[in-house]
């Protein structure tokens, strides 16, 4: 599957780039919200979401690299998430933070960073929709993908297979369709991708090639 990054596309062609979305099959919209604290980068809010839910039934993957995600979980439920992914080192109470997720109606979503350990699973992985694997450290596109991250991709996997196996594994970061097959061999089924979608002069041909990847 593939949830094309909307921070890579041109918002002066932003109808245009979602009814392309649309016409290529795009499973979902990854939607990075950040703040300036938790990442140094600020990308756009709740009012932007809200506007751009009405040009697509396309579910929205909404990744909060915000401080404190627990305080804005049911606006982001109200501007149209359908799933809304935070990190474990953004959030205190983290189960509690996932349960509120759950409690407002969207599927949950984990992010774990590059540089940080696979063990948060041993408590929260049967609590998640979506376990997302940062491939880059979060804050910016057109990262190069961290290599050690393929490992990791496989560890992830073998313990949503065993504990949960409805997960959905995402890897976020750097994903370019010269190495989505890797990727997905290494136990991904959900790519992002920025740049390598809305960077190239065929976005729609590059959804639909990265769709095949794995057929």
């Amino acid at each position: 599957m593939i949830s094309p990054s909307i921070l890579s596309c041109d918002f002066t062609k932003i109808r245009e780039q979602f009814e392309m979305m649309n016409k290529a099959g795009a499973d979902y919209v990854h939607v990075d919200v950040m703040d300036g604290m938790y990442v140094p980068n600020i990308s756009f809010g709740l009012a932007i979401i809200s506007q751009l839910r009405e040009l697509t039934e396309i579910p929205f993957d909404v990744h909060l690299m915000i401080e404190q995600p627990e305080r804005y979980i049911e606006d982001f439920v109200k501007a149209g998430a359908d799933i809304i992914t935070v990190h474990a080192s953004a959030t205190k109470h983290l189960n509690r933070t996932l349960n509120l997720i759950r409690e407002k109606g969207v599927k949950v979503g984990l992010a774990i960073n590059p540089a940080e350990s696979l063990s948060i699973l041993d408590y929260t992985i049967k609590d998640l929709d979506l376990l997302l694997l940062m491939s880059v450290n979060p804050g910016f596109g057109g990262q190069k993908f961290i290599e050690q991250v393929y490992d990791k991709i496989a560890c992830a996997r073998e313990i949503i297979d065993r504990e949960n196996p409805n997960c959905i594994l995402e890897v976020d970061g750097g994903v370019k369709l010269d190495n989505a097959e890797r990727v997905y061999k290494s136990g991904a089924n959900l790519l992002v991708a920025g740049s390598a979608v809305f960077g190239v002069e065929d976005p729609m041909k590059a959804i639909e090639d990265f769709k095949r990847i794995g057929k």
